[in-house]
């Protein structure tokens, strides 16, 4: 089960990617724009603001986070974007796609190289397909869960459970989508959040990484996960005098169709 509220707790660092992402986005009047994996619709809205004449969809499996972005959409407003509830993976669009947004949503889907090849290939000519997902699964916020999870106390609880996977390198990404007629731009870029509150690296994981564990353990067993797992943050994340800070590797890819294909 997802928890919107938990993963608009830092929605400004979060929202940050999205719009870098959506810079290189060229489309100037899609008549189509999916979110794939929308989450509780914030960054759908802004897809709506950019371009209001276009019909706006977002996609999403989780009843949670649909319900959240219903709500915060409210009436059906003319224009207003609609919602979803589905896998990515199964999505069929309506028509042609003129954009096809995917923001940090891939690390839970494996085998994600062949659906992003599909995705491409859905796009209208000079459509665009623009994704990003983190590439942080080094450092201690995951490698801790992954150890744990692994660990004779853990493992038999937790055999079954997805954890987060993370992204290919951009040039990984750039040898897969690229051919004649796609042009394709891949890059990373590693940001420094500097987190407030106590522990908030544990915060900011309840959100995401710690989803699988959480669902899979009953309410006492998750709750010793995550007091051990806290208790290994508070060591890894130092905190300071101006807050905690958390670095975070992101690779982003924007594929544009060349409107002549």
């Amino acid at each position: 089960m997802w928890d919107a509220a938990q993963y608009l707790r830092f929605g400004g660092e979060r929202a940050r990617p999205f719009f870098d992402l959506l810079t290189r986005v060229g489309a100037q009047s899609p008549r189509y724009v999916a979110d794939l994996g929308c989450g509780p619709g914030s960054r759908t809205a802004v897809l709506a603001r950019r371009w209001p004449q276009a019909r706006i969809v977002g996609v999403d499996n989780s009843p949670e986070m649909i319900e959240a972005a219903l709500l915060a959409r409210g009436d059906d407003p003319l224009g207003a974007p609609a919602f979803v509830l589905g896998d990515v993976r199964d999505w069929q669009p309506g028509c042609q796609p003129d954009v096809l947004v995917c923001n940090a949503v891939l690390q839970w889907v494996p085998g994600h190289h062949d659906l992003l090849v599909r995705w491409a290939g859905m796009l209208a000519p000079d459509g665009w397909l623009a994704f990003q997902l983190p590439g942080n699964f080094d450092q201690p916020s995951h490698a801790i869960v992954r150890e744990m999870a692994g660990s004779p106390r853990w493992r038999g609880l937790l055999a079954d459970a997805e954890l987060n996977r993370q992204a290919g390198s951009p040039q990984e990404y750039a040898e897969l989508l690229a051919r004649p007629g796609y042009e394709v731009d891949a890059w990373e870029t590693s940001y420094l959040h500097i987190l407030q509150g106590e522990n908030p690296v544990l915060e900011w994981t309840r959100g995401t990484t710690l989803r699988p564990v959480l669902a899979a353990l009953g309410a006492g067993q998750a709750a010793s996960f995550v007091r051990e797992y806290g208790e290994r943050l508070r060591e890894a994340y130092r905190h300071r005098s101006f807050g905690t800070m958390f670095p975070f590797r992101r690779v982003f890819t924007v594929l544009h169709r060349r409107a002549d294909l």
